[in-house]
Order: C-alpha cells, then sequence, then structure tokens
C-alpha cells in the first residue's frame, strides 16, 4: 500500500543547490532520484530519471529530441525502459496495479507482469480481509481489469473474480469477454470455471445429505480422498432423482456446462459430465431449455460428456444427428458442428467427415464457433477416415478446388 510520502520541500531544494554547486549535475539528480524514491513518489521518480538521462546524454532537459543522433536515441530508450522497470514494479509492490501498468506496458514482457499479479492476487486472496477491506479490495479489481478485460491473462482474472466477487459475476465476465476467445485461450478458463463449480455443488450436496442422514461422513470423505465426482456422491444417495432438492443456481450450471464444451482434458470432461448428471436431477422447473441441438440441456450435456468418457457413444451420436437433421435452419449448421465436434473427438473420423459434409450453409450472417474451431483440418480429418473420394466429391459440388487439390496432395502423400 501507499506510503507516506512526505517531503520537506525547502530543505531538499537547498540540498539540491549546494550538491549541483559542489558535485555537478548528475550528482544533484541523484540526490533527488534518491530522496523520491525514498519518499516512495514514484511518478516525480520516473521524471527524475529522464531528465538525467537527458542531462547526462547532451541532450535537451525539455522538448523533443529530434536531432539526436541514433545511438544517442538508443541510450535514453533504454533509460526510459529502465525506469519504467522500476517505477512500474514500485507500484506494483505497493498495490496500484493500474498506475504500475502504465509504465510496465511497454517496458516488460507480459509474462512477467501475469507472474507478478498472480504473486500480488495470491497473498492478498490469502488474507480473508482483503475482500471485505476497500483498500485491499483495489488491487484485486484492477487485477482483474488488466488480466480479464485488457485480456493479459483470462484465467487469471476469473480466479481472482471468482474469490473476490463470486460466481454470478464470474460468469457474466465470461459470456462477455472470454467466450469469443480462441479456443486455446479460452480453454484454461473454462477448467477453473469448472472445478469451481463442481467443488461448490459438491459440497453443497454433501452438507445436505449429511443434515438429512442420507449419506454418512466417512462415505462422503472416502470420496472426495479418491478425487470423486459428483456422481459418486448421487450414487451414494441413490441418485436423488425423484425429489426436489436444488444445490446450485441453475442458471450458473447451465452455463458452466456450456463452457465446459470447448474442454478436452479427462479431468475436465469427467467433472463437466458429473455436473450435468447432477442437471439431469433437477426439479424440472430448474430444468431450462438451451439452444439446439442441448435444448434437452441435462440429457444433451450428459450425452455429450458421457461419449467423451467412452460411455453411451452410440446414444450420443444418434441423438446428436437427430438434433441436427431436425434442425430449422438457422440452428442445423450449430448442431451439425457439434455432432462432427463430438465425433472427431471420439475417433470417429467418419462420422466427422460426414457431419460437415452436411452442414448447411449459414442463412444469417456467419458466427465463428469456437467449438467448431476445435475440429482437426478437414483434409486430415478426410485423410484419417479414408474418405478422401467424398471429400473430393464435395468440393467439387461446391466449386472448391484448393481443397480438392489439398486432399488430393494428403491422400497421395507417403
Amino acid at each position: 500500500m501507499p506510503h507516506d510520502n512526505s517531503i520537506d520541500t525547502t530543505s531538499l531544494a537547498t540540498e539540491l543547490t549546494t550538491t549541483l554547486e559542489a558535485n555537478g549535475i548528475d550528482a544533484m539528480f541523484q540526490k533527488l532520484e534518491n530522496s523520491l524514491r525514498h519518499s516512495c513518489r514514484w511518478h516525480s521518480l520516473f521524471d527524475a530519471h529522464l531528465l538525467r538521462a537527458r542531462a547526462t546524454l547532451g541532450l535537451p532537459l525539455v522538448g523533443p529530441v529530434a536531432d539526436a543522433d541514433k545511438e544517442t536515441k538508443k541510450k535514453l530508450d533504454e533509460q526510459t525502459i529502465a525506469a519504467c522497470r522500476e517505477v512500474g514494479w514500485k507500484f506494483f509492490d505497493e498495490g496500484q496495479i493500474a498506475s504500475g501498468w502504465m509504465y510496465l506496458r511497454a517496458a516488460v514482457e507480459t509474462h512477467e507482469v501475469i507472474d507478478k499479479l498472480s504473486q500480488i492476487a495470491s497473498r492478498l486472496l490469502e488474507q480473508e480481509e482483503s475482500v471485505a477491506d476497500e483498500e485491499e479490495y483495489q488491487p484485486l479489481q484492477e487485477i482483474i481489469q488488466l488480466a480479464l478485460w485488457e485480456n493479459l491473462d483470462p484465467a487469471l482474472g476469473i480466479r481472482v473474480m471468482l474469490a473476490a466477487q463470486g460466481t454470478c459475476n464470474a460468469v457474466t465476465a465470461y459470456e462477455q469477454s472470454v467466450a469469443g476467445l480462441p479456443p486455446t485461450q479460452q480453454e484454461p478458463v473454462a477448467k477453473i470455471m469448472i472445478n469451481h463449480l463442481h467443488e461448490e455443488v459438491f459440497e453443497n450436496l454433501s452438507r445436505d445429505l449429511i443434515e438429512r442422514e442420507l449419506v454418512d461422513v466417512n462415505r462422503i470423505d472416502e470420496i472426495k480422498n479418491r478425487q470423486g465426482t459428483l456422481v459418486d456422491l448421487l450414487e451414494a444417495a441413490d441418485g436423488l432423482s425423484n425429489e426436489e432438492s436444488i444445490h446450485v443456481d441453475a442458471s450458473h450450471l447451465q452455463a458452466v456446462l456450456r463452457f465446459a464444451r470447448i474442454c478436452t482434458d479427462s479431468v475436465d470432461v469427467q467433472r463437466a459430465h458429473a455436473l450435468a448428471c447432477y442437471a439431469c436431477r433437477l426439479p424440472k422447473e430448474f430444468q431450462y431449455a438451451g439452444d439446439t441441438p442441448f435444448s434437452d440441456f441435462g440429457v444433451a450435456s450428459r450425452l455429450f460428456y458421457s461419449a467423451q468418457l467412452d460411455k453411451e457413444t452410440d446414444q450420443a451420436i444418434a441423438f446428436f444427428r437427430q438434433e441436427a437433421e431436425q434442425a430449422n435452419e438457422y440452428e442445423a449448421p450449430t448442431a451439425w458442428d457439434v455432432l462432427a465436434v463430438l465425433a472427431a473427438r471420439i475417433n470417429r473420423p467418419d462420422d466427422a467427415l460426414s457431419a460437415i459434409l452436411a452442414r448447411p450453409a449459414e442463412t444469417g450472417p456467419s458466427h465463428n464457433s469456437p467449438l467448431a474451431a476445435t475440429l482437426p483440418p478437414l483434409v486430415e480429418l478426410s485423410h484419417k477416415a479414408g474418405g478422401g473420394e467424398k471429400l473430393r466429391a464435395a468440393c467439387i459440388e461446391r466449386d472448391d478446388l484448393i481443397t480438392y487439390a489439398a486432399s488430393l496432395a494428403r491422400d497421395s502423400a507417403p
């Protein structure tokens, strides 16, 4: 946090004058810098650094330096960056994240800033009072701004937001800031959301089961110790399929299951599957319909994730194919994309290729789908499926000679 930055201006001015007369300009500026550093006046310290650099290099103390030679400008740039680094990191150390970023933006590698932000966030979040104390909470807000809204590290931004502002705000932020990112950037954030919500529902359900004496503490501890999921907990309570209990905001559950589709890591898929199984047992009034092909949201989500765990694979492919075939002209492209992605992930390249070729063109404005972006390249998919001729026939119909030639070359390669 900021320190007392008071200075006895009259006394220091006298010392600066004496130092200049005795030891010269450089010594005077060094004395000024030391005083500003001691009093934590970081903006002024930066200005003093630049003044000393200009004086040392024989440049005008103020104004443009357009007439300076290339080597002199390079030295000034180097000293400017060094000043930015010192001042920027000092602001970060004090929790003045936004002020520090002004200096560090062009002076350090992004990964250095992310590492430092992560350290500061971890330290603050370990202190329970940080979220409640306005002075401590402000740095967390500024970390969220940089990490999430300026896209330095969306995963860090969501992690801090979950801790400082809760699930609801994190879901909204994901929708507004993360959902349109490429899959490689989106997946780490979705992973955090999956783990957070799974833990939240697991803990809430565990307390409820213990209070109602439906499952004893030892059984719950055993499930936790082997890193079991909600599926194990529900099985221990005989499924809870015919009762009205609910342990999570249903809209949060639906949102996270939607975010999770981007994930391919087996642990993430397993937890998403567990959340989907929980969604299937919600009371009817909390089973909100999703967009095609997830209109029957709980069942569709369960099948999407269970197939990736090598369960219900035939049922899942049949379900999503039927959804795609029955979708209207506006919903059909997305439905076929989902089928293609699922088939590719469970190593059914022929089904994936067929889905891609069956996909109609967009009726309205085209929207890039992060999920469809996870598909393997079409030429590689057709080669793996032994479907080069099928792809090339479609290329002729669609007047796509580029893909035709690429497919022909790929299939003829050794």
